[in-house]
Order: C-alpha cells, then structure tokens, then sequence
C-alpha cells in the first residue's frame, strides 16, 4: 500500500473532525460520557480492525480512549488508516 504525502494526510484530515497528524500517523484522543461508552467506542474500534484486516494502535483510560493509525509495512499513513478513520466518525454520527 503506497504511503501518503502530508499533502495528501492534511486534505482528507480536513474531513476527519478532531484527527491530527503527528508522530507519522493520524491521531485522535477522545473523552466519552463515561467508562462504558470508552468501552463501546474501543469495542467498535475492533469490529472495523477485523472487517478491514488493519489494526490501530490505542489506549484506554477510564473515559479517555486514543487512537492513533499508520501502516507499519509502508511506514506511515495509508488509505487503510484513512479508512479506519473515515468507518469509525460514521459510527460516531449516528
């Protein structure tokens, strides 16, 4: 999978409310109501890794849940992080 150039990481993040690129990959920290709905967002964080066979990089604390995604194997961000990222503000709309 081909690596983007910042150039092309800063206009899709433009689409992706509160992603920022840093540290070669795109970032977003979240902070949720509660536990639970850390939980539920790491939850679905897992189902979208395993339907696009890519895996982000994450913490979790209590109510606070960071996700950050790159694509080791071309070493930096993708298509696919876009993806990710793009499948997961969908969930976060409904």
């Amino acid at each position: 999978m081909k690596k983007l150039t910042e150039q092309e990481i800063s206009a899709v993040i433009q689409n992706l409310e509160g992603w920022e690129y840093k540290d070669n990959a795109i970032v977003k920290n979240f902070t949720l109501p509660t536990f639970f709905d850390a939980y539920m967002l790491l939850c679905k964080a897992a189902f979208i890794a395993e339907k696009l066979n890519h895996h982000p990089d994450w913490s979790g604390v209590y109510n606070k849940v960071t996700l950050k995604l790159n694509t080791h194997d071309a070493g930096g961000v993708t298509q696919s992080d876009v993806d990710f990222a793009t499948e997961l503000e969908k969930f976060l709309a409904k």
